[in-house]
């Protein structure tokens, strides 16, 4: 019986199926530091108080690197503490805003009030009561308020 050759890249004992490795090195330093951390994700076995206190240096430098970036490209201002000046801001603007909740939590509204709002401003109750409470539960204010376009 005669024998077919083979093509040069078919080999004899391998699945065409199964995906194969690729074995060329990365290209790039960024495709190198990215393959080697994924290395170090397999070798979890390898947990020496050598190589933990490494890595935490690594990863101290690497989050300092990346916060002065930050701070160069967003001109913000990172303290030691690690909150920005915008974070700060953020941080009082949401206390306000608890503040005002909280301020607003307390207006007593009357049910004829809220019954006017929904009746001539076509409101949900929730939306009625709500544009009472932010003017004092004086239904006068509220619909002066709700009529008159913000400038």
């Amino acid at each position: 019986m005669a024998e077919e050759p083979q093509p040069p890249n078919v080999h004899e004992g391998v699945d065409p199926t199964e995906e194969t490795p690729a074995t060329a090195p990365p290209a790039s330093a960024e495709d190198r530091k990215a393959a080697a951390a994924l290395s170090s994700l397999d070798n979890q076995n390898d947990d020496s108080a050598a190589q933990t206190t490494k890595a935490k240096n690594i990863d101290q430098e690497a989050l300092a690197k990346a916060i002065s970036r930050l701070e160069l490209s967003t001109g913000a201002k990172v303290e030691p503490s690690g909150q920005s000046e915008n974070m700060k801001q953020f941080e009082e603007r949401r206390r306000k805003r608890r503040e005002e909740k909280e301020r607003l939590a307390k207006v007593k509204v009357d049910a004829g009030d809220v019954g006017l709002l929904i009746q001539e401003l076509e409101l949900s109750k929730t939306k009625a009561t709500d544009l009472l409470k932010a003017h004092e539960g004086d239904a006068v204010k509220a619909m002066r308020a709700f009529v008159t376009a913000p400038v």
